[in-house]
């Protein structure tokens, strides 16, 4: 019988936000992974890098400021640093949780460029933030090299850059070998460094692509049966933070398409790992998803926990 396969999404509670913090999340993150490894998934992984590639980014800008001589990093140039040095701790903690249980399988990361459309809508609305703050003088130097600023009241001004859909994986073909193979896989890190294609280049874009719309892609190109999105809280929930919260255990794609309509699902959070859910469920046939914590990851592959997306009921 053909192994199942799973694209599971970590968000920030399974990395940390430092070095030390990153250490400590991945040892657990990985018994995680092993768990689902020894009941016979294939898996890949896409993980948050908001944290690590704001710290990349302000270090190398930085360091450009104190030394003339070199210049500031591009925020694709940033994108590919944090997946290799998140995907480095990766792979290692899951390669050392499985020896110690006597599974010897292969783990890669595969530094992954995901194409974008220069037409997008989200490069003329630029909404995600990214570095320090800066002072007001700093801000305008910014704006006149043509990027995008923001005013953080009480805190100065911070940069804002897009967050375009993504439209393909350049690197599938290899992501899907690996699977193929029954390797594990740690790809589109941080939602993968967001190109555009200007004839045979690819040209890194100023922008930031939303990890679970990645996850969604990368589970719909490598035909997963499951799509997983671990965040901070157990369940989807109605009425979210309200007095009325109300939990979901289960939902169609048409009951999450009313939710959306709605206004249930908070724009920068709960929204695009619903939408990334809907998408991928409808591209295949036996496709589910689940949003739950990385604590009950477990559980709920058996039903009995988080929150399942599934096919519509004929």
């Amino acid at each position: 019988m053909a192994k199942k396969r799973i694209v599971m999404a970590l968000g920030h509670r399974a990395l940390g936000t430092n070095l030390p913090e990153q250490k400590a999340a991945v040892a657990g993150t990985a018994r995680v992974v092993a768990d689902f490894i020894q009941k016979g998934w294939q898996v890949a992984i896409v993980h948050s890098n908001a944290p690590q590639v704001g710290m990349i980014h302000t270090a190398m800008n930085e360091f450009s400021r104190q030394h003339p001589g070199y210049t500031p990093a591009p925020m694709s140039v940033c994108s590919a640093m944090s997946q290799g040095y998140i995907g480095y701790d990766l792979q290692n903690g899951i390669r050392s949780e499985l020896i110690c249980r006597g599974i010897y399988k292969p783990v890669s990361t595969v530094l992954t460029q995901v194409m974008v459309s220069p037409y997008d809508d989200s490069f003329y609305t630029p909404v995600k933030k990214i570095g320090r703050y800066m002072a007001r003088e700093e801000a305008v130097q910014e704006e006149a090299k043509g990027n995008h600023v923001t005013e953080i009241p009480g805190k100065g001004w911070q940069r804002i850059v897009s967050a375009p859909k993504p439209i393909s994986i350049v690197e599938i073909d290899a992501i899907r070998t690996l699977l193929d193979a029954d390797q594990i896989v740690i790809c589109c890190g941080g939602g993968g460094i967001p190109v555009l294609e200007q004839g045979s280049n690819l040209k890194g874009a100023s922008a930031v692509i939303e990890k679970d719309l990645a996850a969604g892609l990368l589970a719909t190109e490598a035909d997963a049966d499951v799509l997983m999105i671990a965040t901070s809280v157990p369940n989807v929930t109605l009425n979210y933070g309200a007095s009325d919260e109300k939990p979901i255990r289960h939902m169609t794609t048409r009951e999450a398409e009313e939710y959306i309509l709605q206004g249930h699902f908070e724009f920068a959070s709960m929204l695009p790992k619903i939408q990334a859910a809907i998408d991928f469920i409808r591209a295949g046939k036996g496709r589910s998803a689940i949003v739950t914590t990385l604590e009950k990851a477990l559980d709920s592959i058996d039903g009995k926990a988080g929150t399942i997306i599934g096919e519509d009921i004929r």
